[in-house]
């Protein structure tokens, strides 16, 4: 996974320096999506003597964004390049890279180019699945291949289409065609920005299964002025505007909140200050000779739901600190407007809208699929119990690679929950693609507003959480769980006799956001347990019923940013295996909060503590005797709540240790080793 992003000035003079600001700017609200190498490409200050074709610059630097800004100013300095030259109209791209095919290093970073004199250059987010048929192809026809990447293919075709184009004496060849015309021969996903010496102050973005926003900022409106629903802020009317293209919102919330989601097999041509948008056909015509001429589509902008607070640290060291600290209110927003309570027993109720019309289909469902990957598979893990308890329906669970890799059964009757904080992950994607063609119900439950799994489930739920930027996923994991409680409220309202059960969860739902910072308290206490752990090699950590969901999220934390192998256990697993890791010296999290397994848990920290492990017990304020043996135990005491909520309370120590584990040990706990935030490539 990448993020690509892209500035074009039009009518409004901007210096050089400008323009790097905001791509290098650009790249730093993508990092969380890539961070081993970048690079950008802008217009040179001197036009070539013998031709009109102004030339690109490009830096490309593995290392962080800031390597890459480093390394850009030293080459600056080292020829003279003009910084305060100024451009009416320029477009810049700018790409930061997590590696999927070649090393991080300066040839495989992108923008990857189609010659030496950069007459095209394309920025990817994504993977060419046919990269090699096509570079077998191209090197035939006298291309040679630099980098290691699947991105190289896709500017050497669109040089190869374009001069074909020329040979055939069709000059008048559009940018836009050249491009619908590479995307033919592409197969896989991709986001794709290209910027082309021959078609100078252009920029063409198009994409197929990864997510890009176009940003739109005119800078002569006024307040007042029409709805951001007006089709005119993208037209080409001469007024001074900033365009921007990005993977992800935070790029863009800064300039613009007027921005338009580009859907799969659109290509939007930037030319002139307007933006013009074109759908792919992938049929060619039969006996055609020229290139396809695009018949435009209208589209018209949207409001961005997202402030610039949000995207920045505050008074916090890092976004996974902050994003821990911001569950009460995270909780909160989630919840607004969902829960229904009123003077009396009879008032209390849950709503939600994106569901209220498919609700009797659920109820009829055969069984209820719940699919997603990582911390999402957990979320629906921890929320499981419940949906079967009071629903009734028989709820199974899937790991969105495993289903697809084996062709899993699913039927017409199935109603298929997909679990998605980015709204993006590749595999849950094609997993909803599959469930689609089957037949079956499916839901959508996401953190981000358009996204693919929004746009493409029958209906579904927004966590509502905010913008989640670091890597390991905290706010939105606890959002999750609390959305799929309301959900197994809403599916089990019609049930006379699990009512008061229903009228307790509700309750504790209010009441969650409070009991959150309660736990949230504990952080010195973690940071002190973090510094006994700094040394450790290996971490287990033990739970059950709703809490085994727990011990997987917990241990993934762990070893997600501290990089200290950790491993979540089914606690009724212990003795088929297990239990022969267990000594004086291994740190094993027993987690054992009150609830039906409560007195289970007892017994297995019996049968650690027999064998001397090294425990530490998350309990239930007031329970510390209980599951003490002998004084030995480290207690981490946390407020009981409702069973189905406990998760969400248990969890937050945990992300705490995670946090300071990785501080610690020296480590980016936003930039873990070998991680993206949303894995939008398989």
């Amino acid at each position: 996974m990448c993020g690509i992003f892209a500035y074009l000035n039009f009518n409004v003079s901007r210096e050089r320096r400008y323009i790097l600001e905001v791509l290098f700017n650009g790249l730093r609200r993508l990092e969380y999506r890539g961070y081993d190498s970048a690079g950008i490409s802008i217009d040179s200050c001197f036009a070539c003597s013998d031709s009109l074709l102004p030339p690109a610059l490009v830096f490309r630097k593995e290392g962080n964004i800031e390597s890459l800004v480093k390394s850009v100013y030293h080459e600056v300095a080292a020829t003279d390049l003009n910084l305060e030259e100024s451009f009416s109209v320029h477009a810049g791209i700018a790409h930061t890279r997590w590696a999927t095919h070649g090393e991080p290093a300066p040839r495989n970073s992108h923008p990857q180019t189609s010659d030496s004199k950069n007459e095209f250059l394309v920025v990817h987010n994504g993977v060419i699945t046919n990269y090699e048929v096509l570079k077998e192809t191209l090197v035939r026809h006298g291309f040679t291949f630099e980098s290691d990447t699947d991105t190289e293919v896709i500017p050497k075709l669109a040089k190869f289409v374009y001069d074909n184009a020329n040979e055939e004496g069709d000059k008048s060849v559009t940018f836009s065609q050249v491009v619908l015309e590479v995307m033919r021969h592409l197969e896989g996903a991709y986001a794709l920005i290209f910027k082309s010496t021959h078609y100078p102050n252009e920029l063409i973005a198009c994409k197929r299964g990864s997510p890009l926003l176009l940003g739109v900022k005119e800078l002569t409106e006024e307040p007042s002025r029409a709805s951001f629903n007006d089709t005119k802020f993208l037209s080409s009317n001469g007024q001074p505007k900033e365009l921007f293209l990005s993977s992800d919102a935070s790029a863009l919330v800064e300039h613009t909140k007027k921005v338009l989601v580009i859907e799969d097999g659109e290509v939007v041509h930037i030319q002139d200050g307007g933006a013009s948008i074109f759908k792919f056909e992938n049929a060619k015509e039969k006996g055609h000779e020229k290139l396809k001429r695009p018949a435009s589509v209208k589209r018209a902008l949207s409001v961005l739901e997202m402030e610039v607070e949000q995207i920045n640290k505050g008074k916090y060291e890092h976004y996974m600190q902050k994003e821990i600290h911001e569950q009460p209110e995270s909780l909160t927003t989630t919840m607004r407007g969902r829960l229904i309570r009123g003077g009396s027993c009879k008032a209390k109720s849950v709503l939600l809208g994106g569901l209220k019309d498919h609700l009797r289909t659920i109820r009829r469902s055969r069984r209820i699929v719940f699919i997603g990957c990582g911390t999402s598979y957990n979320a629906a893990l921890a929320a499981r119990p419940i949906l079967e308890e009071l629903s009734g329906i028989p709820v199974t669970m899937e790991i969105a690679s495993d289903l697809v890799d084996r062709q899993g059964p699913i039927y017409r009757e199935d109603t298929i929950v997909f679990v998605s904080q980015s709204g993006e992950t590749a595999d849950t994607l094609q997993a909803l693609e599959y469930a689609l063609e089957n037949g079956a119900l499916c839901v959508g439950i996401t953190n981000t507003v358009g996204s693919a799994i929004a746009r493409h489930t029958h209906c579904g739920v927004h966590i509502n959480a905010g913008c989640e930027i670091g890597v390991a996923s905290t706010k939105a994991y606890t959002s999750q769980i609390v959305v799929m409680a309301i959900l197994a409220l809403a599916i089990g309202d019609d049930t006379i006799s699990s009512q008061a059960r229903r009228e307790a969860i509700i309750d504790g739902l209010f009441d969650l956001p409070n009991k959150v910072k309660e736990v949230l308290k504990l952080d010195e206490e973690m940071k002190d347990l973090a510094q006994l752990l700094i040394a450790e090699q290996s971490l287990l950590v033990f739970g059950r019923g709703y809490n085994y969901a727990t011990a997987l999220e917990g241990a993934l934390k762990v070893k997600e940013v501290s990089l200290m192998h950790s491993e979540g256990i089914l606690a009724g697993e212990m003795k088929h295996g297990p239990l022969a890791l267990v000594d004086e010296t291994l740190p094993i999290v027993v987690i054992a909060t009150r609830d039906a397994c409560f007195s289970k848990q007892q017994s297995v920290i019996q049968q650690l503590h027999a064998r001397k492990g090294r425990l530490i017990v998350m309990c239930s304020k007031g329970d510390a005797a209980s599951v003490t043996v002998g004084g030995s135990c480290r207690v981490v005491e946390v407020p009981q709540v409702e069973d189905c909520l406990q998760p969400v309370i248990n969890i937050v120590p945990l992300q705490l240790l995670a946090y300071h584990l990785t501080v610690l040990r020296g480590y980016n706990v936003d930039q873990p080793r070998n991680l993206a935030k949303s894995v939008t490539t398989q």
